[in-house]
């Protein structure tokens, strides 16, 4: 199961947060996501855990927890063409001149 992180401090590395995780069962992988320009975190990642059974156990023991000093929000990870947002790219908009 994917989970998405959010909130979290920026300094929180990608071993502190599994290692939260693994007191809920067996993490196959960390991403926090940075920013590329800075380098920063952006404040979220993404943890993936083979066991569901687990994965939900997490979602629930560390959702609205404190890690680092900052509340994170844990929730499963919704599939990319789920998240809405975005939109097309449709037209210029505005008029056109012709010359």
């Amino acid at each position: 199961m994917n989970i998405f992180v959010a909130r979290l401090n920026y300094d929180t590395q990608e071993n502190d947060l599994q290692y939260a995780f693994e007191e809920f069962g067996a993490v196959d992988s960390v991403k926090i996501i940075m920013d590329k320009m800075t380098g920063r975190s952006k404040g979220f990642g993404f943890v993936e855990m083979p066991n569901d059974d687990e994965a939900r156990a997490a979602i629930k023991g560390l959702d609205n927890v404190e890690l680092d000093g900052r509340t994170i929000v844990v929730k499963e990870a919704e599939p990319r063409e789920n998240r809405g947002g975005g939109g097309g790219g449709g037209g210029r908009g505005g008029f056109s001149r012709r010359y």
